[in-house]
Order: structure tokens, then sequence, then C-alpha cells
């Protein structure tokens, strides 16, 4: 029974220092929030309709604080306080409103401006910062989102038979979709196969561009290359051999041109021989006289 007594006894102290450690950080917790914040009233003459606790405190569109408490203090004047930082540049002249996320959203409570050597905004009965709406600004946001809204419900108004009939429409289109959507599947199905052979397509045509780039280039200059090169010293040394065979030609023509001429002025040398060194040369011909100037004035 003693060994039982002693072992509550230890829990019981260990849950007591749990909760003590518990309830020490969530205190110095809460005392390290209220040093950075600090309180602020707001007063609107006039509605603040949808503002609530928990709503935003905004100064030039960056959250700030939030509101703890909407109250009112007359039938026609709402105050809120609110929780806000310590280093919010508050001034005298800082223009307090509401802001709305949307038109159906919940508002929040808007602070923008001030100059910077205004002085701080005045202090109330109870040391809090004390700010006035001004009353123009929440009946401009009041009637612009009232005027929004009757525009809206006026252009439904006015085009009811086309949005009923748009609204048929779309269902005629929807049930047309349902009723054939069979043949839509098999429409998506060729489309499928279309893009297939589509891939395959493409798929040859880059073998094809590789073949291509294979011929044209390549680690060792590609085959295109490679023949182009073989048919260039081909007919390099096509031209040399044409050169020397013209060469060639030509000697052999001079040969047979000069034998001709030797034929045409001595045929017996060139058939018989030529005669004994005692034997007389034949006489030259004469040449002929040229013919009087007479003569070739006739011709």
């Amino acid at each position: 029974m003693e060994t039982r007594a002693n072992y509550v006894l230890i829990g019981s102290f260990t849950l007591a220092v749990i909760a003590a450690a518990i309830g020490f950080v969530l205190w110095f917790q809460s005392l390290h929030t209220t040093k950075q914040r600090m309180p602020f009233r707001v007063v609107f003459e006039g509605p603040a309709a949808g503002l609530r606790n928990g709503g935003s405190v905004n100064f030039n569109g960056i959250r700030v604080g939030e509101v703890v408490s909407v109250k009112l203090d007359n039938p026609r004047r709402v105050v809120a306080l609110a929780m806000i930082e310590n280093n919010t540049p508050l001034r005298k002249d800082t223009l307090v409103g509401l802001e709305f996320q949307g038109l159906t959203g919940v508002a929040a409570i808007s602070l923008k401006g001030g100059e910077e050597a205004a002085p701080p905004p005045p202090l109330d009965e109870d040391g809090i910062p004390t700010l006035t709406a001004d009353p123009n600004k929440l009946q401009d946001v009041t009637e612009a989102i009232r005027a929004t809204l009757q525009n809206i419900n006026k252009i439904v108004a006015d085009n009811q038979e086309s949005v009923k009939n748009s609204l048929k429409n779309l269902e005629t289109f929807t049930n047309s979709l349902a009723r054939n959507s069979e043949k839509i599947d098999g429409v998506m199905a060729k489309v499928d196969g279309v893009l297939l052979k589509a891939d395959g397509v493409m798929l040859k045509a880059d073998n094809v561009m590789l073949g291509l780039n294979t011929l044209a280039g390549g680690k060792d200059g590609g085959e295109l290359f490679l023949t182009v090169k073989s048919i260039r010293e081909l007919a390099e040394d096509f031209d040399k051999r044409s050169g020397a065979l013209m060469t060639d030609g030509r000697r052999t023509l001079g040969d047979i041109s000069r034998a001709v001429n030797n034929f045409d002025r001595n045929p017996t040398r060139v058939l018989f021989g030529a005669s004994n060194s005692s034997a007389q040369p034949a006489p030259a011909p004469e040449p002929p006289k040229p013919a009087p100037a007479n003569e070739r004035r006739r011709q």
C-alpha cells in the first residue's frame, strides 16, 4: 500500500510541475503579446455595417491589429475597441473608415495616411487613443455597395428573357452532349489515332533529318562530304590525264601534218627513199610571176 501511495504522490507531483510550466509559458506569452500591442478606439458617427469582433485593422492596407469589441454608445453611435501594434504610426489626422472584402465580406477598420509631423491622436477619458471615422466615407462605401447591387439587379431584370434563353440553350447543349457521348468518344478516339500517326510521322522526319545530318556532317566529315571529295579528285585526275592526252594528240597531228607536207613536196622520196649522194637535186620550181596590175584589177 505504501509503495502505491508513493507512486501516486510522484505522479501527482510530476503532473503539477508540467501544468505549472505550461501555465508559466502561456502567461509569459500573453504578457509579451500585451507589451507588443496597445488599445485603440474608433468612434463611428453612424452605422458600421459588417464590423464585428475579430475583424482586421489595416493601416495603408497592412494588417496591424484586430477588433476586440464593438458596442453601441447611443442609437446613432458605434464604438469599436481594437488592439494594434505599438509601432503603428497613428496621427491625429489619420483617416479612419471601413473597407470590405468583396460585396458581402466582413468589414475591417481602415487607417490611411497622416502627416509625419502631426501630433498623436487624442486620448479618451481612460487614456486610450481615440479617432472618429469620417461619416461621409462610410456613407460613400455604403452607397457604392447599394448602387452596385442595384445595377446588378437592374441588369438581371432587364435581360431576364435573354438570361432565361441562355440557360435553356445551355441545357439543350448539355443534353445534346449527353445523347452523343458515344459519338464524342469515337471522335476523340480518332483524334488520338491521328495524333499517334502524327507522332509517327514526326519520328520518321526526325530519322530522315538525322540521316541527312549523318550524310552532311559527322565525326569523319560525313558520307556526302567524302563522296563529293572523291568526285572532285576524280575530276582533277581526269583533267590532268585529258591535258596530257591533248598534248600527245597535238604532237601526233603535227607529225602527220609534216609527213603529208613532205609527201606533197617529194612523193618519190617518201615512196622510194632518198637517191644517191651523187645525184643532183632537182631544181626547185620557179616562183610564179606576179600578174600585172591591170589583170589584178580585172580579176
